[in-house]
């Protein structure tokens, strides 16, 4: 599943090639996705164009003057920039057409992607009102954390990858901060000082920064605005690496299920 890395790296590569640039058709090849395809989406976006680009969680967000395009990549989606002379593929739901002769092309082949239109402020729309902060704005501290997690008895792991919480910390990059920050993934998150919270925040922090400047997590499914993958996954300390010894200590990584997921971790040096 693209993770908020590789949504930032895709918002930062269509940018440059749709800003200010004027939608001349829009083709909806699958109206159903995780949920239906405005079917009016065509004349909504007709001759308007693109005044920003921006994101909200996983959620891509062009701005246009009359409203908002939200666009979602699900588990498998992606999007291209590609000219108009390229051949649609299967899975290519739906096409947006500028008068510059390219197209962005929204790629999904399990459908639980969207695509969908608000004219209302997108800040207050149903999918967004209610997330917490984005993990690299400074409303994200350790002091946040810790006050959140007061009195909470779940795993801090489940904790930070709530989006309630914080958006965008997916289970790959939960497991390689915990692991930056010291903490055992299983640890109840109302027994974490606020010490250990400033660190895990930092660690949060400096991971999806990584993450964003090596284009994202290599996901099978995952590909950038031009096709490529992206190249974090030559950084991984812990996910992924059970029985493969820490960087740190050089003990086996072990692997543990919390919450349904998998969660890697190093037992000597996170406590």
């Amino acid at each position: 599943m693209p993770e908020l890395p590789e949504v930032e790296t895709t918002c930062r590569g269509i940018r440059p090639h749709i800003i200010r640039q004027t939608i001349d058709n829009v083709i909806i090849r699958q109206p159903q996705l995780r949920w239906p395809v405005p079917a009016g989406l065509p004349r909504c976006l007709h001759d308007q164009a693109v005044v920003d680009v921006s994101r909200r969680a996983k959620y891509l967000l062009l701005k246009f003057p009359t409203g908002t395009l939200l666009l979602h990549l699900g588990m498998s989606g992606s999007l291209r920039i590609v000219d108009k002379q390229t051949t649609a593929g299967k899975h290519d739901h739906v096409d947006f057409i500028f008068r510059h002769q390219q197209i962005l092309r929204f790629n999904d082949p399990r459908k639980f992607g969207a695509v969908l239109w608000t004219t209302e402020p997108v800040e207050q729309h149903p999918l967004l009102v209610n997330l917490g902060p984005e993990p690299l704005s400074s409303a994200f501290t350790g002091d946040y954390l810790y006050q959140r997690a007061a009195n909470r008895v779940m795993a801090v792991k489940n904790f930070i990858m709530d989006s309630g919480i914080v958006v965008g910390v997916g289970n790959i990059y939960a497991s390689e901060a915990l692991f930056l920050a010291g903490i055992h993934p299983n640890r109840q998150a109302g027994r974490i000082s606020r010490k250990r919270y400033q660190k895990l925040a930092d660690s949060i922090k400096a991971v999806l920064t990584q993450a964003i400047a090596q284009g994202g997590t290599t996901l099978k499914d995952f590909v950038n605005e031009r096709g490529k993958p992206g190249y974090f996954q030559q950084s991984l300390n812990v996910y992924g690496q059970s029985g493969r010894p820490c960087p740190q200590c050089h003990n086996p990584v072990q692997s543990i299920k919390i919450g349904q997921r998998s969660s890697f971790f190093c037992p000597h040096c996170q406590t």
